[in-house]
């Protein structure tokens, strides 16, 4: 990160204090992934309206050039980093970014593509084989379901589809993989959940053995 700039749209009756109070914690979250806060604008509505925050990030690669989600390669392992689903009751407000994990992870081995699970594990990894031109196969059994995700209904589903996980999903070779594995000394955990195909599109391996097509049911952002 480079710096961040900030607009908001403050409500009707939002007072000095809670201005202060949004700034602190915009510059709380700055100061613990070293991404300045260097400007940004702020207005507000002339009803009552709602508070809006928008914000704008600046970048640049690290040590190497950026992995990007178009390299994924036949025969790669499918990796994730922590657990999958039950944003819904607290995760989407209380997520940490991967930043430095992810630095480290391409440090340590050749990432071939990768992105975060911000929609979904299914459309984001849908994603990477378009982009790719691969396909993959999942390994429902190998799926770090979360422990909020357990208490839903269908906790498979909710680890494919429910999104803002904002975990970080990527591929690499097998001997890659196991290198990553052995020097790895975060505590966040990686695991193994699938392999990069020939096939052309996504399938799953349920946990009765099974083999079906594993269709992208995570958020659209055009849907209308």
């Amino acid at each position: 990160p480079i710096g961040a700039v900030v607009a908001v749209g403050l409500p009707g009756g939002f007072s000095e204090g809670q201005m202060r109070e949004l700034h602190s914690g915009i510059l709380f979250a700055a100061d613990k992934y070293n991404c300045p806060l260097v400007g940004g604008d702020i207005t507000s509505w002339q009803d009552a309206g709602r508070l809006v925050v928008c914000i704008s990030m600046l970048s640049k690669p690290g040590d190497k050039p950026p992995v990007r989600r178009n390299g994924a390669k036949v025969g790669d392992v499918i990796c994730v980093t922590g657990s999958l689903g039950g944003s819904g009751l607290r995760k989407h407000l209380d997520f940490e970014p991967r930043v430095r994990e992810a630095l480290e992870m391409a440090r340590i081995a050749d990432l071939h593509a990768m992105m975060d699970i911000s929609d979904g594990v299914s459309t984001d990894l849908n994603r990477i084989c378009q982009q790719s031109g691969v396909g993959a196969i999942v390994d429902a059994s190998a799926l770090p379901i979360s422990e909020d995700a357990k208490l839903q209904t269908d906790p498979l589903r909710a680890a494919l589809n429910e999104g803002e996980d904002f975990e970080l999903l990527f591929t690499l070779s097998p001997d890659q993989w196991d290198k990553l594995r052995s020097l790895w000394r975060d505590p966040l955990p990686l695991t193994a959940v699938g392999r990069i195909t020939d096939a052309g599109r996504m399938k799953i391996r349920m946990p009765d053995g099974n083999v079906i097509d594993l269709e992208p049911g995570g958020y659209e952002h055009l849907m209308g």
